[in-house]
């Protein structure tokens, strides 16, 4: 395992108003980045997910983390795999963006109109 991700588990936690707030815990493991194959793309991107990399670590490391953080970016966890006969995880993520963490490339603007280039 040559490289280090931080993943991030969150919760919410009522403030001193009873309000919900997020709060996130990061974990550092060592871990091995993959590219995605051509077929992880087509399936995800037919999904409409848009699939950065796969990230191999010790099952031991993963607890059910949505969120990870690699060179100062955040992603989105899609999928997860237990390889068979090994100690072993993969993590299939995308990139996080924009508020709801999807990026719109379509050119429209959330009423259907066309936006201005």
């Amino acid at each position: 395992m040559d490289d280090v991700i931080k993943l991030v588990a969150k919760e919410f936690v009522k403030n001193e108003y009873g309000v919900p707030q997020e709060k996130r815990t990061y974990h550092e493991v060592f871990c091995q980045i993959h590219s995605i194959t051509r077929q992880e793309f087509f399936d995800a991107g037919r999904n409409g997910l848009n699939p950065a990399f796969m990230i191999t670590t010790a099952s031991a490391n993963y607890n059910g983390e949505s969120l990870l953080e690699y060179q100062g970016k955040t992603y989105s966890i899609y999928r997860t795999f237990q390889v068979p006969g090994t100690d072993y995880m993969e993590l299939y993520v995308e990139r996080k963006g924009g508020s709801n963490g999807k990026e719109d490339h379509s050119g429209q603007s959330s009423n259907g109109n066309q936006q201005d280039p």
